[in-house]
């Protein structure tokens, strides 16, 4: 019975036969080139008798692909020359560290597993799946001392561990050749910031330069905001400016800030010079405040409306505004001077009459809890405790509503000691 797999390792040293049935040479690699064909082996190189010169055999110059190897339909064969469109499997991929998309873990390839398929009277391969675990360890290990059927057989008793290839992502730091071999981030983009911030602190500081160079900016911002401030600086040194800049401007002012305090001054500034005026100007005043006190851990995005204000007023205000909207629970009114006069639940705005006044709902709203922005951080912290609070504002010197500290600020701060 005719195959129906074939796994790298089986697929290396297998023999390639001329249409007279002679040995031509033995593989030495496959390549893949995606911008042609996602999934089918393009074609393999095989190396004489000598060994120095390799041979390019095409997909569609063989017949037949067995265990027993390969034989071909065509034997005008060419040399080997280099192609940044390929993606040559032992070079590129085997031993090689991959992302598996779905597992959302970093992973080591250790064999290959292909699918034979007939196509237009000719055997062709088709990647299928990346192995990781110990079966392909065990034919790695076994692949020349026995024979490849008894090699099969003697596996089977594992059971398999592998990848579907379209779940897995190579990490490719060369942006042109990312391009060439048409590597999609689109899997790393879907997965959760947090899952992809652990994948990132896995890898080597050349790929975790280039995972966030490709992803989409404002991805690389929430996975950046997910990590350890270090590992935030190590990365937004890395990058280019302009890119750098881009992804600070994607972040919550205040995340912002602090990852800008971690770098040198010199960096910093030039990030701050590429960044848009509003939202530096938002940072330049957090970076005045000392990071060990509420105005060092505060944001200044958060909804804030007049207290002559209607209900439907306070709702439009958190429609111009969704950017916010998934994580404002409090409505803050203000007087004609900025200075706070309540936080109001955004529940209870939603409940009451849309032409009820905000005047109206403070009146029977407890005082309010507030710091300075000179406030101690630790105190901070022992307010969210003691009062179980979600959000807690700011006040400036003159009483002005400076920003807010979210209890995820909290918890980011308690992470980091």
């Amino acid at each position: 019975m005719a195959e129906q797999i074939l796994y790298l390792t089986e697929l290396l040293g297998l023999k390639v036969y001329d249409l007279k049935h002679r040995l031509l040479g033995r593989v030495h690699d496959a390549v893949l080139v995606p911008v042609v064909h996602p999934l089918r082996i393009d074609r393999f190189l095989i190396a004489g008798g000598s060994g120095y010169s390799w041979l390019t055999v095409r997909h569609d110059q063989i017949s037949t692909i067995t265990l027993d190897g390969i034989s071909l339909s065509d034997e005008q064969l060419v040399p080997y020359h280099p192609d940044e469109y390929m993606l040559r499997l032992v070079r590129d991929l085997l031993d090689q560290q991959i992302i598996d998309a779905r597992g959302r873990k970093v992973v080591r390839v250790t064999d290959v597993t292909f699918d034979i398929l007939r196509e237009g009277g000719r055997d062709v391969l088709h990647v299928q799946e990346v192995d990781i675990g110990v079966r392909s360890i065990l034919r790695r290990i076994m692949q020349g001392w026995l024979p490849r059927r008894i090699i099969r057989s003697l596996q089977r008793r594992i059971p398999p561990n592998s990848i579907s290839w379209h779940l897995c992502n190579i990490v490719e730091p060369d942006p042109q050749r990312r391009l060439r071999l048409n590597i999609s981030m689109t899997a790393l983009e879907n997965m959760h910031p947090a899952d992809l911030a652990d994948i990132v602190e896995e890898l080597s500081h050349e790929d975790r330069e280039a995972i966030f160079e490709a992803i989409d900016t404002e991805v690389a911002a929430e996975a950046l905001s997910e990590m350890d401030p270090e590992m935030q600086a190590q990365i937004i040194e890395s990058l280019e400016t302009e890119k750098a800049a881009d992804i600070l401007e994607e972040m919550d002012p205040d995340e912002a800030a602090d990852v800008l305090g971690e770098l040198e001054e010199e960096t910093s500034e030039e990030i701050l010079e590429e960044m848009e005026s509003e939202p530096k100007a938002e940072v330049e005043e957090l970076l005045e405040y000392d990071e060990d006190t509420a105005g060092g851990m505060m944001n200044t995005e958060f909804v804030a409306v007049h207290e002559d204000a209607t209900v439907a007023d306070a709702i439009d205000a958190l429609r111009q505004n969704p950017d916010l909207i998934d994580t404002t629970n409090t409505i803050f009114v203000t007087d004609i001077d900025d200075r706070l006069k309540a936080a109001l639940p955004v529940a209870r705005v939603f409940l009451a009459r849309p032409a009820q006044t905000l005047s109206e709902l403070i009146a029977i709203e407890e005082p309010i809890i507030h710091v300075p922005a000179a406030e101690h951080s630790n105190r901070v912290v022992e307010l969210f405790d003691k009062y179980n609070l979600m959000t807690l504002p700011v006040l400036d010197e003159e009483e002005r509503l400076a920003g807010i500290v979210t209890a995820d600020d909290i918890i980011s701060r308690l992470r980091q000691k």
